[in-house]
């Protein structure tokens, strides 16, 4: 990921980060058993990622267009309290997180990978595309990741943002010693 200096400084100011699901804490793709059940494929090293920056002070949370049980089961793994499936219009769930939680738009992150995370990466304080995400998302993007989404991008971006806030030697330390 490029060091944006910029970008650093908005990390400096993020309390709420927002993930898209299919193709940035997934690989984008569908996989299907014999019997039709969906299955995706999640990151270790993302999961680990977005605790870190929790418990950092930094609140996740999901929104994705799709509904699927396996999500639901990954974000109550995670611990992630605030997550939305099945919202065609992401910007509705996004203006609700910022009444809930008492936030300003520049407090708040969006990792996205396609066009229909535009409407809130265009709202944001520090809007993130993953590698393999459309041109167009990259292009609205303050960073792109250098990782691709549910091969470790989600982890860079956690990294950087416990860099800037000053909290990544705290949440290394434990593992250190």
């Amino acid at each position: 990921m490029k060091l944006l200096n910029k970008a650093y400084l908005r990390a400096q100011k993020i309390k709420l980060i927002i993930f898209d699901v299919d193709g940035v804490l997934t690989d984008g793709g569908l996989y299907f058993s014999d019997e039709g059940i969906e299955l995706k494929r999640f990151n270790a090293l993302d999961g680990l990622g977005i605790k870190l920056l929790k418990q950092s002070g930094v609140e996740p949370a999901v929104i994705s267009a799709r509904n699927t049980p396996n999500v639901a089961h990954r974000m109550k793994n995670l611990g992630i309290e605030h997550f939305y499936q099945g919202q065609d219009n992401k910007k509705i769930a996004f203006e609700e997180l910022l009444t809930k939680l008492s936030l300003h738009e520049d407090q708040v992150a969006y990792v996205g990978d396609d066009v229909i995370d535009l409407p809130v990466m265009r709202c944001v304080g520090l809007p993130i595309a993953v590698a393999n995400a459309h041109d167009l998302v990259k292009e609205n993007a303050c960073i792109v990741t250098d990782k691709r989404g549910g091969h470790g991008a989600v982890r860079e971006v956690c990294d950087f943002i416990l860099k800037a806030q000053d909290n990544y030697d705290d949440a290394m330390s434990t593992y250190l010693t």
